[in-house]
Formats: structure tokens, C-alpha cells, sequence
């Protein structure tokens, strides 16, 4: 484990509900970052998506796969210090392709796998797809870029 749920914290603004990347386990600044969630059934979100047939939306696996590739971002720029990072943030750009092949359920250990596709200056684009048992059970392209708050 490279970084826990409260360094996470320290380097995106996200929180609960909403922080939906419980652990960085591999780290390559500019290149590559595998992080996970735990899905659990006591997450908000399954009091509504659906109630006698909980399934983790999309979107959330999504976002949480932009989350993992903001701390990449973050981790990728030289000489950044914590108070820099609290000065900045990752606006989400664009999603493309994206493709949702198997459903994902409360108990299932979300991996997302990110690699950087091209990085210019502030901008991000990242190759991103999420696992559960080694299977993939989403993927997409999604851009990024930093910019003080």
C-alpha cells in the first residue's frame, strides 16, 4: 500500500459520500496508478440504485477511476507540495468510450487501473478501467486537468 484512505484526503478534496478511492497500492508518477474501493452495501447510493437489486453505478465507477487519475496527476508534478495540492484541483474534462461490461455489487473489490495516454502542461488524458476479480468490468478515456482553485 502506497497511500491509506486519510492520505488520500491530503491530496483530494473529496469526502464522504463522495471519496471513492479507498487505497493507492501502485504508483508511476506520469505513467500509471492502481488504486481500489471497497464496495459496500451501506454506501448511499443503494438506498436508491436499487433497493431489491443493488448494483454501483456507472457513473460512480467513473468518477472513482477520475479520482485515482487526479491523484496520479497530482503525484506526477515535480516538486508539488501538500499546501500546493490543497491550492489546486481536477476538473474533469471529457469521457469517452466509455463501456460498462459486467455489473458490480455490493461485497466486490473495485481495482482501477489508470495509465497516462498524454499529459501537456496542466491537461491529462488517461487510458482508465476497473476490475473486479481480474475481470474488467469498466473502462474509458478521461481528461483532466489541474487549476487553482
Amino acid at each position: 500500500m502506497l497511500y491509506n484512505v486519510v492520505e488520500i484526503q491530503e491530496i483530494l478534496p473529496h469526502r464522504f459520500p463522495f471519496l471513492l478511492v479507498d487505497r493507492i497500492i501502485s504508483l508511476t508518477p506520469g505513467e500509471y496508478i492502481e488504486a481500489y474501493k471497497n464496495v459496500s452495501i451501506s454506501e448511499p447510493v443503494f438506498q436508491g440504485h436499487f433497493p431489491d437489486h443493488p448494483i454501483y453505478p456507472g457513473v460512480m465507477i467513473i468518477e472513482g477511476m477520475a479520482q485515482a487519475g487526479g491523484v496520479l496527476a497530482f503525484k506526477s508534478i515535480k516538486g508539488l507540495t501538500k499546501e500546493e495540492i490543497q491550492q489546486k484541483v481536477v476538473y474533469f474534462m471529457s469521457v469517452d468510450k466509455a463501456k460498462f461490461r459486467v455489473p458490480v455489487t455490493p461485497g466486490d473489490k473495485l481495482v482501477y487501473k489508470i495509465q497516462v495516454l498524454k499529459n501537456k502542461g496542466p491537461v491529462w488524458q488517461l487510458a482508465a478501467k476497473a476490475y473486479v476479480d481480474d475481470k474488467v468490468v469498466a473502462e474509458a478515456e478521461l481528461k483532466a486537468m489541474i487549476v487553482d482553485k
